[in-house]
């Protein structure tokens, strides 16, 4: 991935040997489904094509992302594996996704129509063979998707389309990480009304059929269908902790080790100054110092993915093997981290944002407590300007 920054001392470092262990464990617990490998957004914030080579390299058969250029992305930087797009590509998108071997997820009459155009301009069903789609059914989580009674009519179109491959149908999960909510399981039974009367009406099946994310993975086993799509956990991180007693069971089952968070974010301490108890740092001069203390700058800031807010959260980084909380404002470029007396911290001290350092480890999903938010949010949200490295702790004890 192209990174700005690259002269700053701050960058992620991402262990692709946790992607092909998480990758690993995940694919045991769905088995005999697939895994198809979620890396849109940049893999999650991991750097998409590496990781993409990991997670097949670990069990996954296939991959997906959100938009074309993120599969575009992938095809350039030479990874050849089956790409499903989960969303339905803009009309002047079609001609790439299918000229790069991209599958593109259908659901509209005009998606439809597009896809035909795009396949004969390529000569797909007469030359060459039929280009490869899917049709997405929303059964509730009402964002994209063919509503229920609209889906017969967009599978015929597919089907009498020579030049479209009706290749699957599937849909996604909107509460599957809140396990003792049953709209999971009324999604499930739509789905299932959906296909049956796909059926009834003498439509051809679909070479394949699923619907389970991480947390339907983990925690809903009737909804692995033929493939599931893992995100959050192929990073290492569970999608709510209403599933740990689900994840728990599953790795018993398998007889496989947990999984292990990828990413690890950090910097170099660039100054350290020392201060009256007293002081307010940084913008807004929020609260004072409570004791004379040793002030190490840090430099990440917002522009990098540290929220604001995470001064008044209470939020605090790694330094020394210890935890030392932000002093004030996190600023664009950087944050001030209070190290208390005579610490001994000094320039060029390691920073861990994210990550182990010592005994003590700050995760991502703390983060997310601390700022009422998701995990997703904060890995995604580390920027381009913060370079990503690549180390690799191999895969681990399978027990």
């Amino acid at each position: 991935m192209a990174a700005e920054g690259t002269q700053r001392p701050a960058w992620a470092e991402v262990d692709l040997g946790a992607i092909r262990h998480n990758v690993r464990v995940l694919a045991a617990m769905a088995a005999p489904a697939k895994l198809c490998a979620v890396v849109k957004a940049d893999a999650y914030g991991h750097s998409a094509v590496p990781v993409a080579r990991a997670a097949l390299e670990g069990g996954a058969t296939e991959l997906a992302v959100a938009l074309v250029d993120e599969g575009l992305e992938l095809r350039d930087g030479g990874v050849t594996a089956p790409v499903l797009v989960l969303s339905e590509p803009a009309v002047d998108a079609m001609r790439d996704t299918f000229d790069r071997q991209l599958v593109p997820t259908l659901y509209t009459g005009a998606g439809v129509a597009a896809a035909r155009s795009a396949g004969r301009a390529l000569g797909a069903g007469s030359s060459r063979p039929r280009v490869p789609v899917e049709v997405k059914v929303d059964t509730g989580m009402h964002r994209v998707g063919a509503a229920p009674g609209e889906v017969r009519s967009i599978v015929e179109l597919v089907a009498a389309a020579p030049e479209l491959d009706y290749a699957g149908l599937w849909t996604h999960f909107a509460v599957a990480d809140r396990v003792s909510d049953g709209f999971t399981s009324e999604q499930v039974a739509l789905f299932e009304a959906v296909r049956a009367e796909l059926k009834a009406a003498g439509l051809p099946e679909p070479r394949r059929v699923h619907a389970a994310n991480s947390a339907g993975t983990i925690a809903w086993p009737a909804s692995r269908y033929d493939m599931v799509r893992c995100g959050i956990s192929v990073y290492g991180y569970v999608p709510s902790r209403e599933v740990v007693p689900a994840l728990e069971a599953e790795l018993a089952r398998v007889e496989m080790g947990p999984l292990r968070p990828a990413l690890s974010w950090k910097a170099k301490v660039t100054m350290v100054r020392e201060y009256e108890a007293g002081e307010r740092l940084s913008y807004g001069r929020g609260a004072p110092l409570a004791d004379r203390a040793v002030v190490a700058t840090v430099p990440l800031g917002y522009a990098d993915g540290v929220p604001r807010g995470y001064f008044s959260a209470g939020g605090g980084v790694l330094i020394g093997g210890r935890r030392r909380p932000l002093a004030g404002m996190v600023t664009m470029d950087q944050i001030v981290v209070a190290c208390g007396p005579g610490s001994g911290v000094r320039e060029g001290d390691e920073t861990v944002l994210i990550g182990s350092q010592g005994g003590e480890t700050i995760t991502a999903d703390e983060w997310a407590d601390l700022l009422g938010t998701v995990s997703y949010e904060i890995v995604t949200r580390i920027g381009r300007r913060v370079p990503r490295q690549f180390t690799d702790s191999g895969e681990g004890d399978p027990s």
